[in-house]
């Protein structure tokens, strides 16, 4: 593989965190092809054949402002893409054809021979398991919250009664509107055992005690590179009110860095954004990992170079 290959950015057109590693890379001299999958037809064509090549696939991707070969890429930088909903289409046309987007490009763009991902699409999706991100991070020696994820009535009451403190957490986040179109939301908030019901039982839910906590780290792993910052608040859920929010960029312990590198090994991910709380008891709590995490708003406020860490991964690729 040659290392003039371009690196491949796949997201969204309205993407400021990829915007600030493409300007890194630009001011490199390294080539970028950036496009989305929602731009399948003529926003986006790409052919690839397998079999009877000695690097499958071999083909090209093209967009209206470049043609880029598929086994030239150097690395996969995959941000924040959308698949297309073709609505003009009848709902089972649709689906059909949403399928044959994803697993025909999709496939593809997860098939390139010798390329660094940053992630890879399916090692995002195995890492996003809140129930496995736990048990993983207690077999690296984190502290993780006393924890239930259950749809049984009986065991959720218990569980709140066992604990002072209890908040509930999504398993995944998703897109959300009511029927009247408003767009909504789940935070991390507090629950009591009078607020839980028999609609527990349609799904499960993720419960957890609460950490006595006096801030909030959120930590950015860029390969080997460890960019920590603190985050102080009296928010229980920083997200809600990021103007009530204050940063200040961090050392963790060489052993907390290691062990951070080491739970994205385990998922053989190349980055990750991680959310820890410091507990009144100064330990270090686990609270969850986002394979891909929002982090351009961190360098804003710390002046941090974790673009220029993004640009350092992609830029190298991957050895043949």
């Amino acid at each position: 593989m040659s290392l003039a290959g371009p690196v491949a950015v796949v997201t969204e057109v309205d993407d400021i965190t990829s915007d600030m590693v493409i300007t890194e890379l630009n001011e490199r001299g390294v080539p970028v092809v950036r496009f989305d999958p929602s731009d399948i037809g003529d926003g986006l064509l790409f052919s690839a054949r397998f079999g009877a090549c000695p690097a499958s696939p071999a083909g090209h991707i093209r967009t209206p402002s470049r043609t880029t070969n598929l086994e030239g890429v150097r690395s996969v930088y995959w941000r924040r893409p959308t698949w297309p909903h073709f609505e003009d289409l009848d709902e089972p046309d649709a689906r059909f054809a949403a399928a044959q987007v994803r697993h025909g490009l999709g496939g593809t763009l997860y098939a390139l021979p010798n390329c660094q991902y940053v992630n890879h699409p399916l090692r995002n999706h195995s890492a996003e398991h809140k129930p496995l991100q736990l048990a993983v991070a207690q077999q690296l020696g984190f502290t993780d919250p006393p924890t239930l994820v259950s749809n049984d009535v009986e065991s959720v009451r218990a569980f709140i009664a066992e604990h002072d403190q209890v908040i509930y957490k999504a398993l995944r986040w998703t897109p959300y509107r009511r029927r009247d179109g408003v767009g909504l939301t789940t935070w991390t908030e507090p629950v009591v055992a009078s607020e839980v019901d028999d609609s527990v039982s349609v799904v499960p839910h993720l419960f957890q005690a609460l950490v006595d906590k006096v801030a909030d780290l959120r930590i950015v792993v860029v390969g080997e590179k460890v960019f920590a910052i603190r985050i102080d608040s009296d928010l229980l859920d920083w997200r809600t009110d990021y103007d009530a929010l204050t940063y200040k960029a961090v050392t963790l312990p060489t052993e907390v860095e290691r062990a951070l590198i080491a739970y994205l090994g385990h998922f053989g991910l190349a980055s990750g954004s991680f959310d820890l709380c410091i507990g009144r008891d100064d330990r270090l709590h686990w609270l969850e990992l986002n394979p891909n995490g929002q982090w351009g708003w961190l360098e804003d406020e710390t002046g941090l170079p974790i673009a220029a860490a993004f640009a350092d991964l992609l830029e190298q690729g991957a050895a043949p």
